[in-house]
């Protein structure tokens, strides 16, 4: 017995049956789309990749985004910034610790917290460099800026992120300092022929105690972590200007010494208005005036004098290394 024949299925893609075909069409073939029609699918017409994540456009606070991620993931952050808060802190309770074995320590309550503070001015400014120098050490700069094209956006970023970081940790460090001196050296006694000393000015209660200020709380505070702060800012600007580590630090490391360093070797009277000069403008100088303390007690300008040339000094830098990232290959 045999049987009439069965339609064939239509192929994949293909008319369906009884849809007559197109013309040129060879019959039995699938159907070839109209020209200019999307293909089945979605595709854009004419081929292509459409992408399912959407387009975004970039602004200044993907830039913070990047780089807040790239600052508190890297091992080099939590090594510096650590290091700097044991020595402020450890060196401080220290120093407290030396001076509580006296009677009279001969100077304001919360001085002390300087000496760690000169060591852990280095790690942030330390940091500030590599913030900047590590990407060009790896060539990741490329990537950063490929990402970025605006490469004042970038910069701008790093610098933001960087000095809130160090500036908030670091008057942390600075407020525990301040803290464990008050409470070991606040007990005592200022003798009466200090009474009429400028720096202990306002400093000694009524019983005759050494006290501390609102303001020389602030200025051993917030004051010293804004000087330190600015001090590393002007480390990043630098980096970006060297685009070389170990020549960053180098330089920062002179700017910071080297003024009291040449000041020692000028003993003679001839030099003695530049050495006075090189000593009361060093970095050292204005933080030592912050903690009640200043190398000159007539000096041209205090603590704050000082720390306002670092921010014009630390602007201009910036302005600087700005202008040569924006013109140079990397």
């Amino acid at each position: 017995m045999s049987y009439p024949p069965q339609p064939s299925a239509p192929a994949p893609g293909g008319p369906a049956p009884g849809t007559p075909p197109l013309p040129g069409a060879v019959p039995g073939s699938a159907q070839a789309p109209a020209p200019g029609a999307p293909p089945p699918g979605g595709a854009p017409a004419g081929g292509g990749y459409s992408s399912p994540i959407p387009i975004v456009r970039t602004h200044l606070g993907h830039a913070f985004a990047s780089e807040w991620t790239k600052i508190r993931s890297v091992r080099s952050t939590m090594w510096t910034l650590g290091i700097m808060l044991v020595l402020v802190v450890g060196v401080g309770f220290l120093i407290a610790l030396a001076m509580a074995s006296d009677d009279w320590i001969g100077a304001p309550l919360l001085s002390g917290g300087l000496f760690g503070l000169m060591l852990g001015q280095i790690c942030i400014v330390t940091l500030g460099v590599l913030v900047i120098t590590s990407e060009y050490g790896t060539g990741m700069i490329r990537t950063t800026l490929t990402a970025s094209p605006q490469r004042w956006r970038v910069l701008l970023a790093k610098a933001t992120v960087f000095f809130v970081l160090a500036f908030v940790l670091t008057t942390v460090a600075c407020a525990i300092t301040a803290v464990i001196h008050s409470a070991i050296l606040g007990g005592q006694t200022v003798p009466g022929y200090e009474y009429e000393d400028p720096t202990f000015k306002d400093s000694v209660s009524d019983s005759g105690e050494l006290i501390a200020t609102g303001g020389q709380w602030f200025d051993a505070t917030v004051g010293a972590a804004l000087y330190v702060s600015l001090l590393g800012l002007l480390a990043l600007a630098v980096g970006a200007i060297l685009r070389h580590s170990a020549g960053a630090i180098t330089t920062m490391v002179g700017f910071i010494l080297l003024p009291l360093i040449i000041a020692l070797f000028m003993q003679t009277e001839s030099l003695e208005d530049v050495q006075r000069k090189l000593v009361e403008y060093s970095p050292l100088s204005g933080l030592a005036a912050l903690f009640g303390i200043p190398f000159f007690e007539d000096g041209a300008v205090g603590g704050w004098g000082l720390l306002g040339l670092l921010a014009a000094v630390t602007g201009g830098m910036l302005v600087l290394a700005f202008a040569l990232l924006s013109k140079r290959d990397v």
